[in-house]
């Protein structure tokens, strides 16, 4: 049986079960290498030097994000989560499993994500997105259809509270690489066009003179 995550006061872990004489599990942060702060947290909680550490950490990453959308992780293994996090991947998304407190510090003063604020309860897990904004939605999207667990709280775009209809609508947003092609098959379609238009100015000018000619030899003086 693969453990289920739980928050408590001085920070998060993971408590796995007893198991079977001899069974090995991995360290409660192992499986959360872009969900964890760097340290490993004290298993009696975590100290300011650790707390500061984290808010630095997570500052760093909403300076460069573009989207943010918390979810309601309870219930979710350790291996779900790491399948969460693997996802996301692709368009350089990360989860950030952290104390409400903590992204509370972060977001101080920022006005950017002041409005994260009225998302910051109950067991969230943060997923910060600064690339394929709608590559991430969809991860998401997958996985939550995948796994049939968590739930989309909000999400924030541009200093912006996002409701679930605007979430989906960015998840229904072609992906980068097919809207690059697009682009790409855009701009052909245009030097296409240009390169017929160039063309086409020998002839025409070719057909003004012969016509030029043609009038003036039927001039009479």
């Amino acid at each position: 049986m693969v453990p289920s995550a739980h928050v408590v006061d001085q920070g998060m872990v993971v408590d796995p079960p007893a198991g079977l004489p001899g069974e090995r599990f991995p360290h409660p942060w192992a499986a959360y290498p872009a969900c964890s702060p760097r340290s490993v947290p004290h298993p009696m909680g975590r100290t300011l030097e650790n707390k500061q550490q984290i808010v630095e950490e997570l500052k760093g990453l909403l300076g460069e994000a573009e989207l943010a959308l918390v979810l309601d992780f309870k219930g979710l293994t350790i291996k779900e989560m790491s399948d969460l996090r693997t996802r996301l991947q692709a368009s350089n998304g990360v989860c950030k499993v952290t104390k409400n407190t903590l992204m509370r510090r972060a977001i101080d003063g920022d006005s950017a994500w002041s409005e994260l604020e009225s998302l910051l309860t109950g067991t969230n897990a943060f997923i910060l997105v600064k690339g394929d904004v709608g590559g991430a939605v969809k991860a998401v999207q997958s996985f939550q259809k995948d796994s049939k667990k968590s739930e989309t709280k909000g999400g924030l775009f541009e200093g912006k509270l996002l409701s679930q209809a605007d979430i989906k609508a960015i998840g229904d947003l072609p992906s980068k690489e097919v809207l690059m092609a697009q682009i790409a098959g855009a701009i052909n379609g245009v030097a296409t066009k240009l390169a017929v238009g160039i063309n086409e100015v020998p002839s025409g000018l070719a057909r003004d003179r012969k016509s030029t000619r043609l009038n003036s030899s039927h001039l009479v003086i």
